[in-house]
C-alpha cells in the first residue's frame, strides 16, 4: 500500500502511531512525507532517524522547516524562538543528517498524484512543477547550496516567468513549494496570508481554486496549511491537520484515484 503522510514536524510519538494503525511495513508499504518533517515539535531527531531507518520505503518531501534547518546550520538564518532542531544541530554526527536532507525531493509524482509541500502557481503544469522542483534539488544537493541560502529568502519576485533566471528563478520555485497558499489569477503570490481558505485577500484565491491552473486535471496532494484542514477531493489531498499544534496527524492511503483517510490525535 500507498500512504501520504502530513505535516510530522517533529512529532515522532504520533508518527509512530499513525503507522502503527496503517499497519505500515517497509518490506510492503510505500509513505510519501509531504515536507515539514522536522521543527516545533518535541522530536525532530528521532523523526529524522525513524524515516531514514525506513530506506526507499519512506519517500520525504522537504517543506520550509526542513529548509529553514538548513539555513540554521550554515548560519545564514537565526533560530526562531520556537524552533526545536537544537537536537539536531548539537549531534555529532550533525553532517550526515544534514546531508541526508539534502538528498529529498521537492515534489514527486506517484499513484496519479502530483505531492508538493505547499501548492503550485496555475502557470505550471504537473511536467513543469517536477522540472523546476528538479533544479532546486540539483542545487540542495551540489555545492552551490552555501552560497545560495543567504540568498534564499524573501518575498520577491512574486510572479513567474519564463524568463526567470539565477537566485530569483530559485527563490521564486522554493517559494511556491514551501510557502504559497494564495495566489492571483496572473501567478503573483501572497506570501503573507495565513488564514484559511476564506481568508483570500481581494484579487487572490487559495492557489488549488486559481482560476485557469493548468494542472487543473492533475490530483494534487500537499501539506503546509494548517488552518486550511483536511480536505479530501478527488482531485486534492490537503494534509496538515495541525499535529504540532495539538490535532490531529493524518495519512491517505492512495491506489490511483480510490482514498481512505486515517488519523490519530496529537498531544
Amino acid at each position: 500500500m500507498d500512504y501520504l503522510i502530513g505535516d510530522v514536524q517533529g512529532c515522532c510519538d504520533a508518527l509512530d502511531r499513525l503507522l502503527a494503525t496503517i499497519g505500515f511495513s517497509p518490506s510492503r508499504d510505500r509513505i510519501y512525507l509531504l515536507g515539514d518533517l522536522v521543527n516545533r515539535g518535541p522530536a525532530s531527531l528521532e523523526t529524522l532517524r525513524r524515516l531514514r531507518g525506513f530506506g526507499d520505503a519512506a519517500v520525504c518531501l522537504l517543506g520550509n522547516h526542513d529548509l529553514n534547518l538548513l539555513a540554521v546550520a550554515q548560519g545564514v538564518r537565526r533560530p526562531h524562538p520556537t524552533d526545536t532542531i537544537a537536537e539536531i544541530l548539537d549531534a555529532p554526527d550533525r553532517d550526515a543528517w544534514l546531508d541526508w536532507l539534502r538528498q529529498r525531493r521537492m515534489a514527486v509524482s506517484a499513484q496519479g498524484w502530483l505531492m508538493v509541500h505547499a501548492g503550485v502557481v496555475p502557470q505550471w503544469d504537473a511536467a513543469q512543477t517536477l522540472a523546476l522542483a528538479g533544479e532546486v534539488e540539483a542545487l540542495l544537493r551540489g555545492d552551490g547550496l552555501r552560497d545560495f541560502l543567504p540568498q534564499m529568502y524573501g518575498d520577491q519576485p512574486v510572479r513567474w516567468s519564463d524568463t526567470l533566471a539565477g537566485v530569483e528563478r530559485l527563490r521564486f520555485v522554493i517559494n511556491v513549494l514551501t510557502r504559497t497558499r494564495f495566489v492571483a489569477a496572473d501567478g503573483t503570490l501572497d506570501l503573507v496570508t495565513k488564514d484559511g481558505a476564506d481568508g483570500a485577500p481581494p484579487g487572490f484565491y487559495p492557489w488549488f481554486e486559481a482560476p485557469g491552473r493548468r494542472t487543473a486535471g492533475t490530483p494534487i496532494a500537499c501539506g503546509h496549511w494548517a488552518s486550511l484542514g483536511l480536505v479530501d477531493r478527488p482531485d486534492l489531498l490537503a494534509l496538515d491537520t495541525g499535529c504540532v499544534w495539538g490535532r490531529q496527524l493524518s495519512a491517505a492511503r492512495i491506489d490511483g484515484r480510490r482514498r481512505e483517510i486515517v488519523q490519530v490525535e496529537c498531544g
